[in-house]
């Protein structure tokens, strides 16, 4: 089975998962992965324990994820977010089952001994840290739910072989399934209309990238848009055709996106 598209939705401030959910719903060519990091950020801080973030010596922002931060995480994703986006499709028409990156094994990966972080201009290891690395998608679980009608709704976190949790980027976890399904494209929603030459003005969007010049258009990306673009690297040398950094704020915006309206790296 060949499935058109993988969709994944993000989680930031900003995002209208709305739209994308509206303008997908009609549809039958997709599987949707999903962020969370807005609703990880509110649960945490309800639950008395602010969120914390690392940033890598090459300028990349993930969560700081200790056994504590482990649990709001899966909370947030793989209990509300997920169990929401479904229902909404559900009431959308569409056939939607949500899975999370341990059901059935769909997203495997190992944890990272340790994460090296900036911290006041020095260069820390963190080993306490759950991010992980996904190294493999149970694609034969998707593509029988795709095969029965059902469309796939995934968020993180990933597990270990031996049944730990881990902290695993959504885009780069979209990247990974986009692969595994041989997928003709690749969405990422985002709360910008695609990658900004400056990030304040949306004027300055870029329309394209050409593949071989991905390194040098990680200048203009700054906090999470790195991860887009290495989430993008990762799922063009895997086969996948293109690429699409797309705003969820506009109506159809899947549509918008397919027809080339955001960042297009191909």
């Amino acid at each position: 089975m060949r499935t058109m598209m993988v969709v994944k939705i993000g989680g930031a401030d900003g995002n209208d998962a709305d739209n994308v959910l509206v303008d997908l719903a009609r549809r039958k060519d997709y599987v949707l992965v999903h962020g969370g990091s807005k609703e990880v950020d509110r649960l945490a801080e309800a639950l008395g324990r602010p969120p914390r973030f690392l940033t890598s010596p090459s300028g990349v922002v993930s969560r700081y994820t200790d056994e504590e931060t482990m649990e709001v995480f899966t909370m947030a994703l793989a209990g509300k977010m997920n169990t929401q986006l479904v229902a909404r499709l559900q009431a959308l028409g569409a056939r939607a089952i949500g899975l999370s990156g341990a059901d059935g094994g769909l997203l495997l990966g190992r944890r990272k001994a340790a994460v090296r972080a900036v911290d006041g201009g020095r260069v820390l290891l963190v080993k306490d840290d759950r991010s992980g690395t996904l190294e493999d998608v149970n694609d034969d679980l998707v593509r029988l739910l795709l095969s029965n009608g059902y469309v796939p709704v995934i968020s993180p976190p990933g597990v270990t072989p031996d049944g730990e949790l881990i902290n695993v980027d959504a885009d780069r976890v979209a990247s990974k399934v986009a692969v595994a399904l041989h997928a003709d494209a690749l969405l990422l929603f985002t709360n910008v209309p695609g990658l900004l030459r400056e990030p304040a003005d949306p004027a300055s969007l870029i329309p394209e990238i050409p593949r071989e010049q991905l390194p040098f258009f990680m200048n203009f990306a700054y906090g999470r848009m790195k991860k887009k673009l290495i989430a993008a690297k990762e799922a063009l040398e895997g086969g996948v055709p293109q690429v699409v950094i797309a705003s969820s704020q506009v109506p159809d915006p899947v549509e918008r996106a397919l027809s080339g309206l955001g960042t297009v790296i191909r």
